[in-house]
């Protein structure tokens, strides 16, 4: 029997950026060696981004004026995969497996009271070993602020609000797509399978992966060629004798083997269709992660380069200053020296042709020319002058 599968994680802006390249399909060569490139035309969209996972993010955030709190590491978005196993779809045919994925669409819209206009990007890959959906949508919860007015807020913890939020997902999934007949079993809890996250080798060390993939590649799911009774010729033994006490008995053990054969064909396809899985996630993690530390390196590099450029701006402009004063300083002296000559000269004139204090000769000076002696007092009654002619 087939399963309703669904599965849900959580996206911080790093993880929604590598879901973006790999749901669309933006990479221009695919580490992951289950997609086939020949087949990606027949990949289909429930509904389709037109920008980017983040740009879409802050242009729905902003229309539709999102409350809560956003931090660089914060948990923005959520992505969903839907999917079941290639006996499932292979057995309902192409028109089937595209309504499939149209009412699982359909159900996560309802789900949690979440609504459409929340879904960012439903993407339905068929050029992969099997079909599956990637939803991606904002976590809203509908509540309201501390004066009572309803808002709609981002808030992941609250949206997956309980210990059993992921079993609920699963019974209502479960009921919902074999509502709209579609037969498949519900997936088992984690509490009988046992199941917990492994990193991809030790999952293939639990699994015997490699002899597992050999082990199922090789097996034949064919029924041995039972002896025919026309065949045996027994001198001692009647053909009814033959019939029921050598070929019947070993016809059951045939079927037997046969049955548990095809028990174990199943089981090892699981197991391989795990493990595929989970190095393609795992590839795709690397790559991110590897891809996060080029930008992190680029920064610090361009930090550094700014830094340099700065201490050579704040060196220049230090020297620039200093030179200045140096200059502003001279400048002091020579006009202190003017002052100073200006003095001796006027007291020289007076002394020589008799004139008087020179004090008077400088008042009278002043007043009969319209100029200042000190430069300072003449600079200002230039201005004042000016802007009475303004």
């Amino acid at each position: 029997m087939s399963y309703a599968i669904i599965r849900n994680d959580k996206l911080t802006r790093v993880d929604a950026q590598g879901s973006y390249v790999h749901n669309d399909r933006r990479s221009k060569g695919h580490s992951n060696k289950d997609i086939d490139q020949t087949r990606t035309h027949l990949n289909f969209y429930c509904k389709r981004n037109e920008l980017t996972y983040i740009k879409e993010f802050d242009r729905m955030k902003k229309e539709y004026d999102l409350k809560g709190t956003i931090r660089s590491n914060s948990i923005i978005m959520c992505e969903m995969m839907i999917t079941s196993d290639n006996a499932f779809f292979d057995k309902i045919g192409l028109e089937e497996t595209k309504r499939y994925f149209k009412e699982s669409y359909n159900f996560v819209c309802n789900y949690n009271n979440l609504g459409e206009k929340y879904i960012v990007s439903a993407a339905v890959h068929l050029d992969e070993t099997t079909p599956h959906m990637h939803l991606v949508y904002i976590p809203v919860i509908h509540t309201k602020d501390t004066e009572g007015n309803d808002i709609d807020k981002i808030c992941c913890r609250d949206f997956w609000k309980g210990r059993d939020s992921y079993r609920q997902l699963q019974n209502a999934f479960h009921k919902y797509i074999t509502s709209k007949e579609f037969d498949l079993e519900r997936g088992l809890p984690v509490e009988e399978t046992g199941a917990k996250h492994e990193k991809i080798e030790n999952l293939k060390k639990l699994t015997n992966f490699k002899n597992t993939k050999k082990v199922l590649d090789n097996i034949k799911l064919e029924l041995p060629e039972t002896p025919d009774i026309n065949d045996i010729k027994l001198i001692k033994l009647n053909r009814e004798k033959v019939e029921n006490e050598i070929i019947k008995p070993k016809d059951d053990k045939i079927m037997e083997l046969y049955q548990e054969n095809l028990r174990l064909h199943n089981e090892l396809s699981k197991q391989v269709n795990l493990v595929n899985i989970a190095e393609k996630y795992q590839k795709e993690r690397n790559s991110i992660i590897a891809d996060n530390r080029e930008l992190h390196k680029q920064v610090n590099n361009i930090k550094a380069e700014y830094k340099e450029k700065e201490f050579d701006i704040e060196w220049k402009y230090k020297n620039k200053i200093k030179s200045l004063e140096k200059e502003n300083t001279h400048l002091h002296k020579i006009i202190d020296k003017f002052y100073e000559t200006i003095d001796k000269f006027i007291v020289w004139i007076c002394n020589k042709f008799g004139i008087g204090e020179s004090k008077e000769l400088v008042k009278n000076f002043e007043k009969e020319t319209h100029t200042f002696i000190d430069p300072v007092k003449q600079l200002n009654i230039k201005k004042i002058e000016k802007e009475i002619e303004l």
